[in-house]
C-alpha cells in the first residue's frame, strides 16, 4: 500500500463512496493500489491497513515489502494517516523502511465535475536504512489531488500527485504521478479492482506506467481482504504479487 506516501509504492479505494456512508464502521480500503480515494474515516474512529508485496525484477532483483497504515478520523471530512513499513531488499537484510504522515481533507462532495474531491499532503521521513536498502535517505513532501465518483456500478478514483525530495541519490528530486482506479462488485462479498498508473517523466525520470488487477473479499462490514498482481506496461519495472487486509477498529474517542 502502501503506500501512498512514497510515489511508486503500492496503496486504494474499493468501497463505494466513503465516510459519507451511513455506517462509520464500514471499512474503506486505500490499499493495495498506488492511488487513494476521497473518503475519510469517521470522526473518532480508527482504521488499520496492512499488506505484503513481493516484487520481482527488473532482471533477477527481488524485494519484499510490508506496510501498515493507521487512519484516524480527526473531524468530519478530515483524516490523519500514519504510515510505517519494512522490507527485505535484494541481497540485503530485513529492516524498517521510511515512515510518513499525511492529512486528507475532503473539500467538496458531489461536485458535477470533481465528484468528491480531496487534498492529501504527505511528509515522508528518512527512517529507513540506505545501507540496507530499506530507505531512500531523503525527506519527501508530496501533495495529492483526489477525485472520486460512482459511474453506475463502477467506482472511479483519479489521482494527480507531485513529490519533492531533499535528495536525488535514490530517486528523482521531483516527480509527478497520475492514476486511474476502478472497482466494483462481482457478486455478494466478492469484488474487483483495477488501476492504471504512470509517471510522466519529469526532472530526469523515465516515462513509466503499470497496471494492477485483483479480487477483493468483504469478510464483514468492518473487514476487507485483497490480493492481486502488478505488471509493467511501459519500461522495465518490477512484477509484483500482493495480499492484505483493511479493518475498521471502531470508535476510540
Amino acid at each position: 500500500m502502501a503506500a501512498a506516501w512514497a510515489i511508486g509504492s503500492v496503496a486504494q479505494a474499493q468501497a463505494p463512496r466513503d465516510s459519507i456512508s451511513a455506517d462509520p464502521r464500514a471499512a474503506q480500503p486505500e490499499r493495495p493500489t498506488v492511488a487513494t480515494h476521497a473518503g475519510t474515516v469517521a470522526r473518532g474512529y480508527v482504521e488499520f491497513e496492512t499488506g505484503l508485496e513481493a516484487d520481482r525484477g527488473p532482471g533477477s532483483a527481488s524485494n519484499h515489502i510490508t506496510t501498515l497504515a493507521t487512519k484516524v478520523g480527526l473531524a468530519p471530512r478530515v483524516q490523519l494517516s500514519v504510515f510505517v513499513s519494512g522490507s527485505t531488499p535484494d541481497g540485503g537484510r530485513t529492516g524498517f523502511g521510511d515512515a510518513a504522515v499525511g492529512v486528507k481533507w475532503r473539500l467538496v462532495e458531489d461536485h458535477p465535475v470533481l465528484g468528491d474531491f480531496a487534498v492529501l499532503p504527505i511528509v515522508k521521513l528518512p527512517t529507513g536504512s540506505v545501507a540496507r536498502g530499506t530507505g531512500t535517505g531523503s525527506t519527501d513532501a508530496s501533495l495529492w489531488l483526489v477525485s472520486s465518483r460512482d459511474l453506475g456500478p463502477v467506482h472511479l478514483d483519479m489521482n494527480l500527485a507531485y513529490t519533492w525530495r531533499s535528495s536525488d541519490a535514490n530517486a528523482p528530486r521531483e516527480q509527478w504521478l497520475w492514476t486511474a482506479s476502478f472497482s466494483g462488485t462481482i457478486g455478494g462479498p466478492v469484488g474487483w479492482e483495477a488501476e492504471w498508473y504512470g509517471y510522466p517523466g519529469t526532472a530526469g525520470s523515465a516515462v513509466t506506467s503499470g497496471l494492477l488487477l485483483g479480487p477483493t473479499w468483504q469478510v464483514r462490514a468492518t473487514t476487507v481482504l485483497d490480493a492481486g498482481i502488478i505488471v509493467p506496461v511501459t519500461r522495465a519495472q518490477p512484477h509484483a504479487l500482493y495480499v492484505g487486509v483493511t479493518t475498521n477498529a471502531g470508535r476510540w474517542f
